[in-house]
């Protein structure tokens, strides 16, 4: 289930609150014991289904569009409202909750439409994960590293979850393996990394408008991400392998992890993609040009403006 807004505080994304008051402060591992159920009948079902901020990944909204039918735009328009990611100026979508009831659109009194292909950040609850390395560090070639001790769990725990009253006992890895955690962890990481790497930027420096419209389609609608890749100049730019063109091409998961790793090299530099090298002698040669043009120019503009100077004199 969802995190829940307790007393209409939102929350963000993974365990992480605006006001973490009911995070429990101890460290746990995948072999902590939870003892933990929700199920249609608890008293509180549903009720963290409402007044809360649910982020959605790429995957999120990919697994959602399969589900629902529907491609991304008209996903994105119906159920979804624009939001920055992790305070940062990366924008992303939120799940647009009801008017009526303040409540998740896939959610009724019988429990979610969508259970099976729910939002990560659904999956989470009650276990946040934390990592005080998000961020990562970078290997040789620019990318994030992260090592997996560095990540602990918690739990959060609030007033009116009833869940913990349950007889269900399991470990942290055990809830996570049965929520489905482990596989979006795997498809998501890619794409936080770029989010906790913009995030440690803090207000330094600010994307370029250009960027953060790729970095919304890259992450939101995967069919205009492939439309980008196979109707443009893109494979003329970079150097992609066969087997990667082939896959990319047919399989929407594999694209969205490839557009994780041309959003990494294009936002941030990393060395993941290979430009061919026609294409760097024409920019070198293109800048060059330029270069050569505005010396021209300062030249001219000199021998203009110190004709202008000589010429009284000449006129004495």
């Amino acid at each position: 289930m969802s995190e829940a807004g307790q007393g209409g505080k939102e929350k963000t994304i993974f365990g992480k609150e605006k006001n973490p008051t009911s995070i429990v402060p101890r460290k746990l591992s995948l072999e902590s014991p939870l003892k933990f159920r929700c199920h249609p009948g608890v008293r509180c079902f549903t009720a963290c289904c409402g007044g809360i901020k649910i982020v959605l990944t790429p995957y999120d909204i990919l697994q959602l569009t399969k589900r629902l039918g529907i491609p991304a735009h008209e996903f994105l328009h119906r159920y979804t409202t624009p939001t920055y990611l992790e305070n940062t100026d990366m924008p992303g979508v939120i799940i647009k909750l009801r008017e009526e009831d303040n409540k998740c659109p896939f959610v009724t009194p019988e429990g979610c439409t969508v259970y099976t292909d729910r939002p990560t950040a659904c999956r989470y609850y009650p276990v946040g994960m934390a990592d005080f390395h998000e961020g990562g560090t970078r290997d040789k070639d620019g990318n994030e590293e992260t090592k997996e001790e560095e990540k602990f769990f918690f739990l959060v725990r609030e007033e009116h979850c009833k869940g913990f009253e349950e007889d269900k006992q399991w470990t942290i890895g055990e809830w996570r393996a049965d929520q489905g955690v482990d596989v979006r962890d795997e498809m998501n990481k890619e794409w936080l990394r770029l989010v906790m790497r913009r995030k440690s930027f803090g207000g330094q420096a600010t994307l370029s408008e250009q960027a953060k419209r790729m970095f919304f389609m890259a992450s939101t609608d995967i069919a205009t991400f492939r439309k980008f890749v196979f109707e443009s100049s893109f494979l003329d730019t970079y150097e992609i392998d066969e087997e990667t063109i082939a896959s990319i091409k047919e399989d929407d998961v594999q694209l969205m992890l490839f557009s994780f790793k041309y959003l990494a090299a294009t936002l941030f530099g990393a060395r993941v993609l290979k430009i061919r090298e026609e294409k760097i002698k024409a920019k070198i040669a293109e800048i060059k040009k330029r270069q050569d043009e505005s010396v021209l120019q300062s030249i001219r503009e000199y021998e203009e403006l110190k004709a202008e100077m000589d010429g009284p004199k000449g006129g004495k």
